[in-house]
This record gives C-alpha cells, structure tokens and sequence, in this order.
C-alpha cells in the first residue's frame, strides 16, 4: 500500500506537463533545436570532407543487408551512419519543441506552425539525404540537401525568436526604405548561400572519390559568388550607416554583426580558395555559412516588433509569462 504523500503517475504527469509547457522551457528546446540543425549540417560537411558519403553505400538502410554500418566499412562506414543517427537528436528536439508548442498556456498557433515546420523538415532532410546517396552524390542533390538545411534554420530561428513575442500585429521599426533595403540585403544574402553550392559542387571535395562534380568551371563560379558576398558587404555597409542615421540601434547592432560575420567568412573563403581547399577550413566555411545566415535574419527580425496581444481566439493567460521581459535582441 502506497504512502499518502507518495506521488502519483496523474500528478507526476501533470507536473511534467507544467514544466515542458513553460515558456521558459520552450524557448531553451528551441534554442537547442537551432543549435542541432546548425551542427548537423557541420557534421554532414565532415562527411563529405572524408570522402565518407557513401560510408553507407544505399539507404534506408546502411547496407542491403544492415541498418547500421558494419566493421567492414571502416572509417567512412562509421563516419556516414554516425551522421545518419545524429538525425534522431535533431528530431528528438524538433519533436520536443513541438509538444511544448502545443502544451503552452494559451495556446499560440503561430509556435505550433513553426515547431511543426520545424519537425516535418527533419525528415524530408533525411529522404532528400537518402535521393542524395541513391543518387552517388548528384552534386546539384547535394547541393539542395545543404540548401533544404537552410530553410529548417530558418524556422528553427523564427520559433527561437517568437516565443519571446506578443502574438498582436508587426509593427516596423524602421521607415519604408529602409525595409526594402533590409529584404534586398537578406535575399542577396540568400543567393550567397545557393551559389556557394555552387562553388561546392564545382570542387575537389565530392564526398566520394567517384562522385561527379556539376561541370560548371570552378574559378568563374568561385568570381560569381565573390562578387555577390562584396554586394552583400556594400548593402550591409549602407544598412549600417543608414539605421544609425535614423536612431535605429537594434537594427544597426544586428548588422554590426553581420558585418562582422561576413568579413570573417570572406576571409575564410579566401584564404581556403589560396590554399588549395584544405579540408579544416572548408568545414569552418561550412559552419560560417550557417552563422551567415542565422545572422541575416536576425537583421530582418530586428527591423519589426509585435503589438502586445495573443491571436485572435485565444484565452488570456491565467498567469503572467516569465519570458515576456527577458528577451535577446
């Protein structure tokens, strides 16, 4: 016979409902979520980078005749199918992230999209990695896994970021102009990122010693895609100057950054492209090109805020949330 005061499962579940739908927990999961998709695409670049792409030479499984990776295919074979299961740690969070989303009180359909968002693209990366291996590397197939990876951040960011926010309507922050400059400099920044696989695909580093590279030249891809990193530092420039000029700090702060993040990725570019691509800096450049973008759209966030308010139909809140004075901008 139990104890009175012992605990029961109803209670144990519901204090376990409580603590995963706070606000405070869903912001943590999101950020660890943003963070994992981050280090997945870092991972699969040092798949590649080990001419470790098809470790795992079919897939689903590893093998015709295994799921996981077998002694027989050494270090690329571990390599790969390490990567592979990486997969279930992005998606254990994205799975996580989303329940939160659905336990938080009121319930808000605008974290619910985006926590969802988030979850369905793990697994079309997985199927879109699978085309990738099915297919001996297609270098454009490649190239759009990095890509797909991109939008997956993209979300993973915007739920980050709305948790912290009133669910009332946006409100600029910064005059018009100024707006459309803003989504000018994101999209070039956008274009950064594509023909950056570009570059990629046209390199040394296929992912497997067999595979095919897209046939465009490597020195006329590499000049495209210089040329469009130095438009980006000149609309970052005048971004810069420009939300100073009319007292916008936030917004000039988080160019600032992006500023900063840019010349680092040129350099690293740079100096990789004059070295001969050595594998390390190639991985950085990986990594650089996933802050890039984090940090393009954090210039794009800043450029608004939201009405305090919730959604239309949606209950007030019985308690005040602990997160709507604590956010990172």
């Amino acid at each position: 016979m139990s104890r009175p005061d012992a605990p029961t499962s109803t209670s144990v579940l519901s204090a376990a409902n409580n603590w995963l739908g706070s606000p405070i927990v869903l912001r943590r999961i999101s950020l660890a979520s943003l963070v994992a998709n981050i280090g997945i695409v870092v991972t699969g670049g040092a798949v590649r980078l080990t001419a470790s792409g098809l470790g795992c030479p079919t897939w689903p499984r590893c093998t015709d005749d295994s799921y996981v990776n077998t002694p027989e295919m050494g270090i690329n074979g571990t390599i790969e199918f390490g990567n592979r299961l990486l997969t279930f740690v992005v998606g254990f969070l994205a799975l996580a992230a989303l329940i939160s989303a659905l336990l938080q009180s009121p319930r808000r359909r605008s974290l619910i999209r985006l926590a969802a968002l988030v979850f369905l693209g793990i697994p079309a990366q997985a199927v879109i990695g699978g085309i990738t291996v099915l297919t001996d590397l297609n270098p454009w197939v490649v190239g759009l896994h990095f890509l797909a990876s991109i939008g997956v951040i993209a979300a993973a960011y915007a739920l980050w970021r709305r948790v912290d926010e009133p669910d009332g309507r946006k409100i600029a922050t910064v005059p018009a102009p100024l707006r459309t400059l803003t989504a000018l400099t994101t999209a070039v920044g956008f274009a950064v990122v594509v023909i950056g696989t570009w570059v990629t695909g046209s390199g040394p580093h296929a992912g497997d010693h067999g595979a095919a590279r897209n046939g465009l030249d490597p020195e006329s891809i590499s000049q495209a895609h210089v040329d469009l990193v130095f438009l980006m530092l000149g609309l970052s420039i005048a971004l810069w100057f420009a939300f100073r000029a009319v007292g916008a700090t936030a917004p000039a702060r988080a160019t600032l950054v992006l500023l900063a993040v840019a010349v680092g990725q040129g350099v690293i570019g740079f100096v990789q492209y004059f070295t001969g691509l050595p594998e390390v800096l190639v991985g950085l450049h990986m990594l650089g090109s996933c802050v890039f973008w984090t940090a393009t759209l954090a210039v794009q966030w800043s450029t608004r805020q939201r009405e305090a308010g919730t959604e239309a139909g949606a209950a007030q809140p019985a308690r005040p949330q602990p997160l709507a004075a604590v956010a990172t901008r």
